[in-house]
């Protein structure tokens, strides 16, 4: 089942920057990555650089569900991968996400690789589509500024 795989793209009326940026900044990183209604980010922590790890504990009611990866490539403003571990995936699971600049923002593609069930890829789907609607408010913002 290692060819499942999930895409994702959003544009967003932010420049490349910022939305490559929020994904490598914790507090910022706290405020999207909510793959479902009622969870939260009580602890996000990064280390970008390539070879460098990141944690994210995401929180859905009392339930705790760590998520955590290497970054394997940061191409500053156009790409950056990093290896997804989580109690929901393979071991050699890979996202990649590709910036664009497009007319007045950003298209930003994710691609996440390698799932053990149909059931975990639908799931993911469901979640990266969440985490990036999330997104969007964050980098529109100041806040992300």
């Amino acid at each position: 089942m290692n060819d499942l795989s999930v895409v994702v793209s959003r544009t967003f009326s932010a420049p490349a920057e910022r939305v490559f940026d929020a994904w490598l900044d914790p507090e910022i990183l706290a405020k999207f990555m909510t793959p479902g209604p009622d969870m939260s980010v009580p602890k996000a922590t990064t280390d970008p650089k390539v070879g460098g790890a990141f944690e994210i504990i995401m929180q859905a009611g009392d339930q705790q569900i760590p998520h955590k990866g290497i970054y394997k490539e940061i191409s500053p403003h156009s790409r950056l991968v990093f290896t997804w571990e989580s109690p929901f995936s393979e071991p050699d699971s890979v996202v990649t996400l590709d910036f664009a600049e497009v007319d007045g923002g950003t298209e930003l593609t994710l691609t996440h690789v390698k799932f053990p069930s149909q059931e975990s890829r639908d799931n993911h789907d469901g979640g990266w589509n969440r985490i990036v609607d999330c997104l969007g408010p964050v980098v529109a913002g100041d806040e992300a500024a």
